[in-house]
């Protein structure tokens, strides 16, 4: 059964609703993909139109929460242009609705990074994988061979199936004398789709099967994880705009390197804990207020938001509350208005990229 992944996000929604966002899920992403009328242009991983781009698999992969702004903002008006002459009404997305599709697409894996299966089958023969590992047969005294690990579905569930067998790894690999690999999260992209496209695993089907952050926040506790990950080692820094990928590696670079050995994890506890972690970072840039005032100059924004007779709402004084999410509500709540004022004005549909919408919604967080 196909479970997408459930992300507790902390979020601020729009300044100009100032409510506080509990929760960003993907189940219900996944259900505004198509009741908003979304799936009748785009697919997630070929399930749905063809008319836009998979969402699921687009070639230029290691996309951000801003760059998927940018480009939805870049490309508005033509979606609305071609919506309109399909006879497909606009979505009604709010801060809740728009999140929801953010954690959507996350446990789509939109924003990983994109593997190679050649790249792939190098990593896993150069990181000693294939000494203990067979693709279909079981090497003598070796664990089940690659084709039966029902974890290649999810960078996370193999990701706590190596953190539970780490102990046993680390004695295998001291009596081999083999040096703990570590991994980068390319590397582990391209080992699993290496292993996904072999002849012997076809039959494991990818899957978005999943838990949410429900107890997260006690199994961090409870595994001691809370007792040494404090101060300068605290994990939400270090874990901000990491993708599955990204975490999945980190969590197999550690396990060597703690003192006792790794407290196993029962199945979807890894997700419980990273959905706990990892959440209120889903949707947070690291932009750059200086920068991000050039932004909203040059991109005409002041243009109409410090005209009061445009009916604008004026956007300084307002600290805090804008996010990726608080963009894509803002965009298709009040977007085709600005477009036919905009024309009215004789001003450019603005254009961003990722990075200046990071640096854009840095600087009406300033307040300034």
């Amino acid at each position: 059964m196909l479970r997408s992944l459930a992300i507790v996000a902390v979020l601020m929604s729009a300044a100009t609703e100032g409510a506080v966002l509990p929760s960003a899920d993907s189940v219900r992403g996944q259900r505004i993909f198509s009741d908003q009328s979304c799936i009748q242009c785009h697919s997630i991983n070929g399930q749905g139109a063809k008319t836009g781009p998979d969402l699921g698999r687009r070639i230029d992969r290691n996309y951000t929460p801003a760059m998927l702004v940018s480009f939805m903002w870049n490309h508005a008006p033509t979606m609305w242009a071609a919506m309109e002459a399909r006879g497909i009404g606009r979505p009604a997305l709010d801060e809740q609705a728009a999140a929801d599709l953010f954690a959507y697409f996350y446990s789509a894996r939109f924003f990983d990074k994109l593997g190679d299966a050649g790249r792939g089958k190098q990593a896993f023969a150069t990181n000693h994988c294939a000494r203990c590992h067979g693709i279909a047969e079981v090497k003598a005294g070796a664990p089940k061979p690659v084709a039966q690990w029902q974890s290649l579905g999810s960078p996370i569930d193999l990701a706590e199936a190596m953190w539970n067998h780490a102990a046993n790894m680390r004695q295998e690999f001291a009596k081999q004398r083999i040096r703990w690999p570590d991994l980068t999260s390319r590397d582990l992209s391209d080992i699993l789709v290496y292993v996904r496209n072999l002849r012997e695993t076809q039959h494991v089907a990818g899957r978005l099967e999943t838990a949410g952050a429900e107890g997260g926040e006690a199994l961090f506790q409870s595994k001691g994880c809370a007792g040494c990950h404090t101060g300068k080692l605290e994990l939400r820094p270090r874990l901000r705009g990491k993708t599955l990928s990204d975490i999945a590696v980190e969590m197999w670079n550690h396990a060597p390197k703690m003192a006792q050995p790794p407290p196993r994890l029962e199945r979807d506890d890894m997700r419980r804990i990273v959905s706990y972690l990892w959440g209120e970072q889903l949707l947070t840039q690291n932009g750059n207020p200086a920068r991000g005032k050039q932004v909203f100059s040059g991109k005409s924004c002041a243009a109409c938001h410090n005209d009061p007779a445009s009916g604008a709402p004026s956007l300084s004084g307002r600290k805090t509350g804008f996010s990726t999410v608080s963009m894509v509500a803002t965009l298709w709540r009040h977007g085709p208005q600005m477009l036919e004022q905009m024309k009215r004005k004789n001003i450019a549909w603005p254009r961003f990229t990722a990075e200046q919408m990071s640096d854009l919604i840095a600087f009406l967080n300033a307040g300034e």
